[in-house]
């Protein structure tokens, strides 16, 4: 071995043999450690790579851990879905009653369904709530009680202004179809605690299923066993149980050799991750066949929670409809469930089955705001009474918000996706808090103008997962529920 002298070193082999250059080097090198922990530990780090998860075929809901310590574990999103008015609900404009029945200066003359008519105040009065003060519609005096524990988010912005795209947007990322829900992305990325439930359920409205329908909750290019499983308090899970002209005894021992079969071809094909999933899915189901009746019989819930919801409402049929479902959704996220999306309104019906306003928006919203606001603010309340929101994140949303004028010859707002409003609360989240505004009329984001992109990505974010490194690699793109696009918002985090 050669022996390292002063003439057979490098240049930089020569300066360590400095004292003077040794201890200033030491010291610059901790410096360096110092500032890097610093800054992960602000998480202004540039993002690590794409992060190809690792899915078991045999057990793919198995848990996973995200990319950062998390502020939930699971998410509740309550989905209005026809374009709920921020102009009725959240978004206080005094300058619009100020200036009602004027013509916009310098607004369009034709919106999306056609000629728009005069500037239109808001159709219920506001007033302050809780010890923030923050000013909210009458309509939903209920929700406005729980404000001191909301954020909003008033600077959405959506890239459609029609019902089905901008659904998909919200959902997926993308206005097209064929891109994998927020759900289906939770699920792939983090699995689930629950075992024996769905990873994701989706809860359609009483009325119906939404503009996008399946969309909302779909795989997309995902594995399919990582889409939403559809039902709710009066509509059971399709093709669960078997027909009842097969006995019990009969079914379970279908099912025994079945997996029996299975097995042995799965032991001869080691490498067939689709017949592993398979067997999978039918163990699951077969789970989901006692758990899934056990957790929507809602008869074990006391009077009082009942009526706090508005579950006994022997009135308003649809909104006692909509109150079961809203319990079925906390029982869901009790039992662990890792994402629930439950939905207020349907699809397209002139604005009767859901939030889509047109024409005669007072008297649609009437009915909407009663059935939405008790049952939405009972569930928040009742997470919140069983110490369900340290860990759950809640979101209101809706596709995209209402144009501050009335459409010419009707009673009814046209379709804006220039600024809307989504409500967080919950696990992460700061209480009492608003993000962004609208300008004074309520026509379009001008402070801290947000996207859809920013939203979810903020969600995931809260789930400890880091948008731009969940990819999935789809015709040879690696691919992101916010595309290319998207920030955390910060402001609205604890």
């Amino acid at each position: 071995m050669i022996e390292p002298t002063s003439s057979n070193m490098t240049h930089a082999g020569r300066h360590l043999l400095s004292r003077r250059h040794f201890f200033g080097q030491t010291g610059s090198a901790l410096s360096a450690v110092a500032l890097t922990h610093l800054l992960s530990e602000q998480e202004l780090l540039a993002a690590e790579g794409p992060v190809r998860v690792q899915i078991d075929p045999s057990n793919p809901h198995a848990p996973r851990k995200p990319h950062a310590v998390p502020r939930a574990k699971n998410v509740l999103v309550i989905f209005c879905a026809g374009a709920c008015s921020q102009l009725e609900t959240w978004d206080y404009k005094p300058e619009l009653i100020k200036q009602d029945d004027k013509p916009l200066p310098g607004g369009p003359s034709v919106t999306f369904q056609g000629p728009a008519g005069n500037l239109a105040r808001p159709q219920y009065n506001f007033r302050p709530r809780g010890e923030c003060g923050k000013m909210v519609s009458d309509m939903i005096p209920h929700l406005g009680g729980l404000v001191d524990d909301f954020a909003f988010i008033h600077t959405l912005t959506s890239k459609s202004n029609t019902h089905g795209p901008a659904e998909n947007f919200l959902s997926t990322g993308f206005v097209q179809d064929g891109f994998p829900s927020i759900g289906a992305w939770l699920t792939y990325a983090l699995g689930t605690e629950n075992q024996d439930l769905p990873a994701f359920v989706a809860i359609p409205d009483p009325r119906g299923v939404p503009q996008a329908s399946v969309n909302n909750w779909g795989p997309g290019f995902l594995p399919a066993v990582f889409q939403g499983t559809p039902f709710s308090s009066s509509q059971p899970i399709q093709n669960l149980l078997p027909p009842t002209s097969i006995s019990p005894n009969r079914d379970i021992a279908a099912r025994e050799l079945l997996r029996l079969i299975n097995g042995e071809h799965l032991k001869q094909n080691p490498a067939d991750s689709d017949l592993a999933a398979r067997i999978a899915s039918y163990e699951l189901a077969a789970k989901m066949q006692l758990s899934v009746p056990e957790i929507s019989d809602l008869s074990t819930e006391p009077a009082h929670i009942l009526k706090m919801y508005g579950a006994d409402d022997a009135e308003d049929e649809l909104k006692a409809g909509y109150a079961r479902n809203c319990i079925l959704a906390r029982r869901l996220v009790e039992k662990g469930v890792r994402f629930v999306q439950l939905f207020n309104g349907a699809y397209a019906s002139g604005g009767k089955l859901n939030w889509d306003g047109h024409q005669a928006l007072r008297e649609q919203y009437d009915i909407h705001g009663r059935i939405m606001d008790q049952p939405s603010a009972a569930l928040i309340r009742d997470l919140k009474q069983r110490g369900l929101l340290e860990d759950t994140l809640v979101v209101w949303c809706t596709e995209f918000g209402r144009m501050p004028m009335f459409q010419k010859g009707a009673k009814g707002r046209d379709h804006n996706p220039n600024g809307f409003t989504a409500v967080l609360t919950g696990a992460g989240v700061k209480r009492g808090v608003s993000y962004g505004a609208t300008d004074e009329l309520g026509f379009k984001a001008v402070e801290n103008v947000s996207s859809v992109h920013d939203l979810n990505a903020t969600v995931l974010h809260l789930l400890g997962l880091d948008h731009e490194r969940l990819t999935f690699r789809n015709n040879g793109i690696d691919r992101r529920l916010t595309d290319v696009h998207g920030h955390v918002i910060r402001e609205i985090l604890a």
